[in-house]
């Protein structure tokens, strides 16, 4: 059967707002990281302005997603008259335009004119520097640099290589696989800190340890349901308790307070899940550190 009209295509607002819930349903908060991918920044447009308004967050969401590390953002066109040109095959991402502004009406029953407030919401397409060849050097991003490594570094980065875990560092998101039993990381160098990498590890590892090879938790369930949300909890109990054997920050476990609602109707609904999910963390981090400490009998000495 066919349609005599065509399904309405959805406006630039729906098509941004669809995207934020699809990431906040799967626990991610989209404009915070622990990560930066590359110095801190408005996303900016072509001549250093930065954007303003959804744009913000709609930008940094597809530098987030796509493993952009460059702030600015221009058209195709803008490309062109700069001799660059955008590679091929690359996907522009929708930026937003919007405008307010007054217009004198005149009112058909009195005759008496008045200002009208009216919108204007236009969308149009934006390549990230890294999508686009050929641009001036000032467009590429300064490298950012972290402090040479410290003795307690070199002991850290030791007990994490000691754990076998099968680890990749591709893109800007951080999530462990159990279908591949593979852990994903963005590189060391985009986070704000080596330590910040380490306990994003450490939560991610934590997931890892539940693996049916393992421990053999039950790593199933969509976002939202009480499994998921279980075993959020224990990544995240595990992640602080290691953080805490290692002197590793803690102040990175606000960036999943997206799971708070899910994790408080599992702890509403039976008071001992706190219980099970401390032992199992309690598991979790004992079966990481026994892993990390392996090679070596004395204890990490982590001094400054």
């Amino acid at each position: 059967m066919r349609h005599s009209r065509s399904t309405p295509p959805t406006s630039p607002a729906e098509t941004i707002t669809n995207a934020i819930i699809e990431r906040l349903e799967a626990g991610v908060r989209p404009w915070r990281q622990p990560w930066t991918g590359g110095p801190v920044s408005r996303p900016l447009r072509v001549c250093g302005t930065p954007y303003r308004g959804v744009n913000v967050i709609w930008l940094w969401m597809a530098a987030q997603s796509r493993g952009f590390g460059s702030p600015t953002w221009m058209t195709y066109h803008q490309a062109q008259l700069l001799g660059a040109q955008v590679r091929k095959g690359e996907r522009g991402t929708l930026a937003i335009f919007y405008k307010s502004y007054t217009k004198e009406i005149e009112d058909p029953a009195t005759g008496e004119r008045e200002d009208e407030a009216r919108r204007v919401l236009k969308s149009f397409t934006v390549f990230n520097v890294d999508q686009i060849e050929g641009l001036p050097e000032r467009f590429r991003p300064e490298p950012v640099s972290l402090p040479e490594p410290t003795a307690r570094d070199r002991e850290l980065d030791t007990f994490f290589a000691a754990i076998p875990a099968s680890l990749r560092h591709v893109g800007s998101e951080a999530y462990y696989m159990p279908s591949t039993d593979q852990i994903t990381m963005p590189e060391v160098s985009q986070f704000r800190t080596r330590d910040l990498y380490r306990s994003t590890l450490a939560h991610e590892l934590a997931h890892w340890t539940g693996h049916r090879s393992r421990l053999d938790r039950s790593l199933g369930g969509r976002f939202g349901s009480d499994a998921y949300a279980v075993e959020e909890l224990v990544a995240e109990l595990a992640s602080a308790m290691i953080g805490a054997e290692l002197g590793l920050p803690v102040d990175h476990l606000d960036d999943h307070a997206s799971y708070l609602g899910s994790w408080l109707k599992v702890l509403k609904t039976d008071a001992r899940a706190i219980l099970t999910a401390a032992a199992k963390a309690e598991e979790a981090s004992a079966y990481l550190l026994k892993l990390g400490r392996a090679e070596r009998p004395a204890e990490l000495s982590l001094a400054a």
